[in-house]
């Protein structure tokens, strides 16, 4: 089957809105619901966080919705048990996101698998070095048709981001600033410098922008310098407030795209 990831860009090259969410979060069952109506309200791609006691790369927002989902029980084993008829309800193109210790202590020969048969389109394992993933990963990743994405920043020198694109076929996660997820700064959306230059390298993948990402005004700039950006932190602040879920996030969906 064609990756849904790639199909998706090929048919929306501009505005892409992809979504992160915290598996687990705020109820252990809630990964399921919280897909279906992301999809509902016309998000175009989901990022399912793995949660992981020691999140390097995150705020404070998304560590704790960890905290909590770790507590209610969520696991890999549980994940894939939630998302095993996820294809029968929904095609939209979904990305697990997390790190690589809970990956290796599953085995990632058996991740990979499961990901492929649950019908998971890409990977994210921020602290998974590149030069590791292409010796001991990629051929593996690629067997079950897995795009691994990778992150790079304003500090990434040229031919390091070259280097990534010649190895992944989904996209390239541009982390909008030197900062960890969730900062509202005003940084986001302001490196337009770096933006620019990554855009001009021709790359074969397509981009997009995350972190610090939390409103319409981030987002639409995010788009002018990419092809699309991801929410995260301000999701899940959105998942904690009163009211039910589904009001939750079509109120907040709904602020982004409208």
């Amino acid at each position: 089957m064609e990756n849904r990831i790639k199909k998706l860009f090929a048919n929306k090259a501009k505005g892409l809105l992809s979504v992160y969410f915290t598996a687990g979060y705020p109820n252990l069952e809630d990964t399921v619901p919280i897909i279906l109506e992301l999809e509902k309200n016309g998000v175009d791609m989901i990022e399912v966080g793995m949660p992981f006691s020691d999140p390097l790369a995150d705020g404070p927002t998304i560590q704790q919705s960890s905290e909590i989902a770790l507590r209610n029980g969520m696991t890999i084993p549980k994940l894939f048990e939630q998302l095993q008829e996820i294809r029968k309800h929904t095609q939209i193109p979904l990305v697990l996101m997390g790190y690589l210790n809970p990956v290796m202590q599953y085995g990632v020969d058996r991740f990979c698998r499961k990901a492929k048969e649950t019908g998971i389109d890409g990977i994210i394992l921020p602290d998974l070095p590149l030069a590791d993933y292409v010796r001991e990963y990629k051929q593996l990743f690629e067997q079950n048709n897995l795009s691994k994405v990778f992150l790079v920043t304003p500090q990434t020198p040229e031919q390091r981001i070259r280097e990534i694109d010649s190895h992944t076929n989904g996209f390239i996660y541009m982390v909008s600033s030197a900062s960890t997820t969730g900062s509202t700064n005003g940084k986001a959306v302001a490196n337009t410098d770096y933006f620019q230059r990554v855009g001009l390298m021709g790359l074969k993948n397509p981009n997009i922008i995350g972190f610090g990402i939390h409103d319409r005004d981030t987002f639409n700039q995010a788009c002018n310098h990419s092809s699309g950006a991801i929410i995260g932190s301000a999701f899940i602040k959105a998942l904690a407030r009163e009211g039910s879920l589904e009001q939750n996030i079509q109120t907040f969906i709904q602020s982004i795209k409208n």
